[in-house]
């Protein structure tokens, strides 16, 4: 049975933790991160990452599955008001402009992974026959189910889905804002050639590591905490899962605090 969380003393620790944060004394934040890690083991707060965010600790291979969920739970009324017209985020229009102009699709199976309220999903929609949504937020998968975009849709974190999946493959699936909750790739880009057909498409959006250097690492937790990554490890991973790539664009995949997110937006085929 799982321990009760005492709010109370999460809260207090939370948000002495970030004050102290915020004041710049990063080795008094981390030990308070780690009591609310202590009193909250699931991390909904999401801890972890903030300590990888101020380079400390280890860099978890993906954000905690309770943070995301609180995360998108909470913010699933003004998502898209604050996605679209406050961050500038537009990754959907543009896996549109270039599906149009390589001249791919339509398609008869969609798998939208981290689907949201269904901002990939409405930009797509005539694009293809079947679509199906996940995400992690009951909330999220709440809204896109009232506008009526999906014929399926589940809520489930992304990489459990795909290694739980029977149903038949898809020929296109897309991850629009999914990759900078996620450290580690291998997971996702091995569930989606898994549920996929030989030639099918895999579209998504990373945000990159500034300076990207070669032997730099693989990921680490941004400013935000939110996952930036290498190109070269992107590519790597493709490759290793079976994709070929077919385009990386760089773009800005939102703005934070009045600065582009420099990113790509990655199109891969799958061998076969």
């Amino acid at each position: 049975m799982a321990k009760k969380i005492d709010e109370e003393a999460l809260a207090e620790a939370y948000n002495r933790a970030l004050a102290l944060e915020k004041a710049g004394d990063f080795d008094a934040a981390v030990r308070a991160y780690e009591e609310v890690l202590a009193i909250d083991p699931e991390d909904h707060g999401g801890a972890a990452v903030r300590i990888a965010s101020m380079g400390r600790g280890e860099t978890p291979v993906k954000a905690p599955d309770a943070y995301v969920e609180t995360l998108f739970d909470q913010h699933a009324e003004v998502f898209e008001d604050v996605l679209v017209e406050q961050l500038s985020y537009h990754v959907p229009m543009l896996v549109r402009q270039r599906l149009q102009e390589l001249k791919l699709g339509p398609f008869k199976r969609m798998l939208d992974l981290g689907c949201g309220t269904g901002l990939t999903g409405g930009t797509l929609r005539d694009l293809c026959e079947d679509m199906t949504g996940i995400d992690i937020s009951e909330n999220m998968v709440e809204i896109a189910h009232e506008k009526d975009l999906y014929e399926t849709l589940f809520v489930a974190e992304a990489e459990d889905f795909l290694d739980d999946n029977d149903e038949e493959p898809f020929d296109l699936i897309t991850a629009t804002d999914v990759l900078p909750y996620l450290g580690a790739l291998e997971p996702l880009f091995f569930g989606a050639a898994e549920n996929m057909t030989p030639g099918g498409l895999f579209i998504f959006s990373s945000e990159m590591i500034p300076g990207d250097a070669i032997d730099g690492p693989p990921y680490i937790v941004g400013p935000h905490q939110r996952f930036l990554h290498a190109e070269a490890y992107i590519r790597d991973r493709l490759a290793a899962t079976g994709f070929e790539i077919v385009e990386v664009t760089e773009i800005n995949v939102r703005m934070q605090e009045g600065q582009p997110s420099p990113g790509h937006l990655v199109i891969a085929r799958l061998a076969g």
